[in-house]
C-alpha cells in the first residue's frame, strides 16, 4: 500500500504522488484528510503547514481558496523541485480515483479534524466527498468516535488505526468490528502468526522488502510503504524465490 502516495520520491498526499504510485502498480493507497476553515476536505497529514508547505498555521485556519494558493513541496526533502505543486483537495483526488477503478483508497480522518469540527461533522463532510467512489474507499482513523459516526451514517467499510498491538483488544474496536486493523509494525510480536479476529491486518510502515515479505508470511494482509516503486519491484521476486 502506497503510504501517502509514492512518498519516497514525491511530496506526500499530493496528486503527483498518487499518480506515480499507481503508475508503478499500486492497487492500494493511503491518504490523510483534514477540513479547511470553510469545511472543504483537504489531503494533509500534519497539524502544521510548516514542514510540507512552508507556511504558518494549520489547515483549519485557512479557507480552501487561501489553501489553494499554497504549495505542497516539502523543501527539506526536495528543495524547490516541486515548488509549484499545489495542495490537493479530496474532490480532486476522488476524480483521480474514479479514473482508476482498480485502486482502493484508505481515507484517514485525522484526529485534529475531529477535535476541531467534531466527529459527526467531520464524517459527514468526508463521506459526502467520497460517495461517488464509495466502492473504492475504506475510511480509517485513530479516533473511534469518528469511526462510529461513519458507521452511523451507513458506511460499512472502516478500519481502526492503533499504535500498539495490544490495543486491538479495545472494547470499542470489538464493538465496531472494523474490516481492517492498522497497526505500527514496530509494536508487533517478534514471531508467530499474526491475526485480527474481526478482519484483515494492515501495518505501517516499512520500505524493507524482506521485512514486508516476513509480515505477509505471518498473516498481514497489507503493508504500507513510502517506497512503493521499490517494493513492487522487489517483493514479488522475493516471494517467488522462497523454497
Amino acid at each position: 500500500m502506497a503510504h501517502r502516495g509514492y512518498r519516497a520520491r514525491y511530496p506526500e498526499n499530493t496528486l503527483i504522488a498518487y499518480e506515480a504510485a499507481v503508475e508503478v502498480g499500486a492497487r492500494f493507497v493511503e491518504l490523510d484528510v483534514q477540513l479547511s476553515r470553510d469545511e472543504v476536505p483537504v489531503l494533509y497529514h500534519d497539524r502544521s503547514l510548516l514542514r510540507v508547505s512552508g507556511q504558518p498555521g494549520a489547515i483549519h485556519q485557512y479557507t480552501w481558496e487561501e489553501l489553494s494558493a499554497f504549495r505542497a513541496f516539502e523543501f527539506e526533502r526536495f528543495g524547490y523541485r516541486f515548488a509549484q505543486n499545489p495542495i490537493c483537495s479530496l474532490a480532486r483526488f476522488v476524480e483521480f480515483l474514479a479514473a482508476h477503478p482498480h485502486v482502493t483508497a484508505f481515507v484517514e480522518l485525522k484526529r485534529v479534524m475531529v477535535e476541531r469540527f467534531g466527529a459527526d461533522r467531520a464524517a459527514a463532510k468526508v463521506l459526502a466527498a467520497i460517495r461517488p467512489v464509495a466502492e473504492q474507499c475504506v475510511v480509517i482513523s485513530y479516533d473511534l468516535d469518528a469511526l462510529l459516526a461513519v458507521r452511523e451514517r451507513g458506511w460499512e467499510r472502516i478500519g481502526a488505526v492503533v499504535d500498539r498491538w495490544r490495543e486491538r483488544r479495545h472494547a470499542r474496536i470489538r464493538t465496531l468490528r472494523p474490516e481492517y486493523l492498522f497497526c505500527d509494525q514496530q509494536s508487533l510480536p517478534c514471531c508467530g502468526r499474526l491475526r485480527f479476529d474481526h478482519g484483515q491486518l494492515a501495518v505501517f510502515e516499512t520500505s524493507d522488502p524482506h521485512r514486508a515479505c516476513e509480515l505477509l508470511r505471518r498473516g498481514v494482509a497489507l503493508v504500507e510503504t513510502d517506497d512503493i516503486g521499490a517494493m513492487m519491484r522487489t517483493v514479488p521476486a522475493l516471494a517467488e524465490s522462497r523454497p
